[in-house]
This record gives C-alpha cells, sequence and structure tokens, in this order.
C-alpha cells in the first residue's frame, strides 16, 4: 500500500464524501463489498474528522494500514480506527465484514461509561474462539440498523455499547495501549471535540475553546485545518447543523422549539444557518425525512 504524506491526506466524512455527516443518525454500517468493490477493493490513505470506524473482516483477506502500522489479515479480526488517523485499505474480493462508522457525539455519550475509552488508539484484534460473539454483536447490529423499528436508536446504542465493552476488555487484557506514542495534535483535537460536546449549545466563542486546551486560537484553528480539514468554527457549526438534523427528524419539537434548544437568539437567524448549511429550510428539511 504506498504511503501518502500528512498534508495531502483527504479528510472524509465516508468513504470518498466531503459533505456534512450524510444522516441524522449517529451510525452507519454497511458490509465492506458494499463501498469497496466500487473502489477496485482499494480504499486509499484518508482520515475522518469527526467519527470513528469499527472495521470487522468475518472472512477473507485484507490489509488494513492506521497511522503507518499495517495488519495483515488472515482470519477474522476487527480493526480500531480513531479519528483524526491516517488510514486505507485493502481487500480480497471475497471479503466478508462490516463498517461501522459512529459519530464523534455517540463515541463520547458511549464511552462515558468506561474508565478508559477504547476508541481513542488504533488497535488491531484478531477474534479465535470470540468469533461468534462478535459475529452475534453485528448481526443484531446491521438487522437494527437497517430494519427500522420501534425503539431502533436505543436498541442500536445497548448493542453498540456491548461491541464497546468487548473491545474495552481486550484492549485491558492486551494492555495494547500502553505501547502508543503519544500525538499531542490529535489529544488536543479530541479535548476539542468532547468540550464542543459539552457547549455547543451555548456558542462559544473560538478563544473559549482555545484558552480551555491552553491554546491560542490560531493554533486550534492550525490544529483543526490539519487534522479535520475544517476549522474550529465549522465543526462548531456541523455539530449544530447535526443536532438541528436530528431534532428535526426525531422529535414533534416546532423550529421555534428546536432553535430556542440550540441556543439560538431567534428563530429566524436560526432558519438562515439552517438553510445556509444544508441548503432548505427546517420546515423543507423535515418534510423531505
Amino acid at each position: 500500500m504506498s504511503r501518502t504524506s500528512a498534508t495531502s491526506v483527504p479528510v472524509f466524512k465516508l468513504y470518498g464524501e466531503t459533505t456534512a455527516w450524510p444522516t441524522p443518525d449517529l451510525i452507519h454500517c454497511e458490509s465492506i463489498p458494499e463501498r469497496s468493490r466500487l473502489h477496485d477493493w482499494q480504499i486509499k490513505p484518508h482520515r475522518h474528522g469527526d467519527l470513528v470506524q469499527l472495521l470487522y473482516v468475518k472472512a477473507g483477506q485484507a490489509e488494513l494500514e492506521v497511522e503507518g502500522q499495517i495488519n495483515q489479515v488472515r482470519q477474522a479480526s476487527l480493526q480500531i480506527v480513531p479519528a483524526f488517523s491516517v488510514h486505507g485499505f485493502g481487500f480480497s474480493e471475497d471479503v466478508q465484514g462490516y463498517i461501522l462508522s459512529l459519530a464523534q457525539p455517540l463515541v463520547d455519550t458511549l464511552s462515558a461509561a468506561l474508565d478508559n475509552t477504547p476508541l481513542t488508539h488504533a488497535a488491531f484484534y484478531t477474534l479465535g474462539t470470540q468469533k461468534g460473539y462478535v459475529d452475534e454483536l453485528f448481526d443484531s447490529i446491521v438487522q437494527e440498523y437497517t430494519e427500522p423499528a420501534l425503539g431502533r436508536e436505543l436498541m442500536l446504542q445497548s448493542l453498540i455499547s456491548a461491541l464497546l465493552v468487548w473491545v474495552a476488555r481486550r484492549a485491558q487484557a492486551l494492555d495494547c495501549t500502553q505501547t502508543q506514542t503519544p500525538d499531542r495534535g490529535r489529544d488536543h483535537l479530541q479535548r476539542f471535540t468532547g468540550l464542543l460536546e459539552a457547549h455547543y449549545r451555548t456558542h462559544r466563542p473560538i478563544d473559549f475553546y482555545a484558552s480551555e486546551l491552553g491554546l491560542s486560537a490560531a493554533h486550534l484553528n492550525a490544529l483543526c485545518r490539519r487534522l479535520a480539514g475544517q476549522s474550529a468554527l465549522q465543526l462548531i457549526n456541523q455539530r449544530l447543523l447535526l443536532e438541528a438534523k436530528r431534532s428535526l427528524v426525531y422529535t414533534a419539537m416546532t423550529v421555534n422549539q428546536v432553535s430556542d434548544s440550540l441556543g439560538f437568539s431567534e428563530p429566524a437567524y436560526f432558519s438562515r444557518f439552517f438553510k445556509r448549511g444544508c441548503g432548505l429550510t427546517p420546515k423543507a428539511f423535515r418534510l423531505q425525512r
């Protein structure tokens, strides 16, 4: 697999997608062949600024490169791809498995109950005798994801929580995080996303986040552009836009109520913000869902 310099690595939302997160869901799940065959089974090096991926190779062969570490897959394995990490994949045409993408807000929520989140460092696990258990988890996740039913979001979060606990236990058993080389830039970005999750509704200025991180606003913006492909303000606006979409799709709140819940001073300002980011008014977006 050819190497790509950090400055030329594209930042994608999903494979090849550079627009906003494509769904109000905080989860995206698809089979490895579904996307990879469109790219001749080779996914070029890239990074994601605001999502974590769990890649499950159930059968077949693969070459998985994450942050320069290459793993050759010849048996059922699970690869953790943290946010901001450069990664690229190559698959055999008979590959079977899934790619589970989790938006950072969901990762932060689900990881809060764990003392040490298992998704902040790249890790590779062969499954061995635990393949059956992981198979069942992914099969259930895929079924819930593709066949919407009552309590879908709660069930998905429960299943993914079980998967994260499994990963955390494997990480603890292998003590794999101890060998990771610290990346201060990525650590700053992860702390920024955590602060953003806590404060995005209050429309804090960039200087606030920079001060909390012990950085200058210019340094924070440079880190965001380098690792996430967007400015700090763009990341803040994307988080607000995502929550607005979710409120419009999954709640009965009026547009005015959504505006208030997201800290906008007036509904007209919220509507302009939403249309600028989505291309539709809040009402039109709700009607098309």
